[in-house]
């Protein structure tokens, strides 16, 4: 038997749909969180992995098994600079992380 239900998160409106016990959460199916501050990804870190599982690079699993991934607004833009070192730096440092720090991100990309 499967049911539906309708919820909102931050404004954004979803609806889930519980196909039965053959269907179970995955990374096939996961959130982001853009964040514009560090507070905001501390914030949402804490919140959603407590009694989950962090991951790298900002991605975690929450106390039910749904992926997130909480991740700086400006590491888009980091990651898009046209300097190819810059950005790859960047990258680098970001992929030794668990929950994504705005400093640790900006000390790379400055370096030379």
């Amino acid at each position: 038997m499967s049911s539906a239900v309708s919820f909102e998160l931050d404004g954004q409106k979803f609806v889930a749909l519980n196909g039965g016990p053959e269907f179970t959460f995955d990374e096939a199916i996961s959130f982001q969180v853009p964040c514009e501050t560090q507070d905001e990804v501390d914030m949402y870190w804490s919140t959603l992995s407590e009694g989950g599982e962090e991951g790298p690079c900002g991605w975690l699993k929450d106390k039910f098994g749904v992926s997130w991934q909480v991740f700086p607004t400006v590491l888009l833009e980091l990651l898009g600079d046209p300097d190819r070192e810059k950005s790859q730096r960047v990258m680098e440092a970001m992929l030794s992380m668990k929950k994504i720090e705005i400093d640790d991100l900006e000390r790379a990309a400055a370096e030379v």
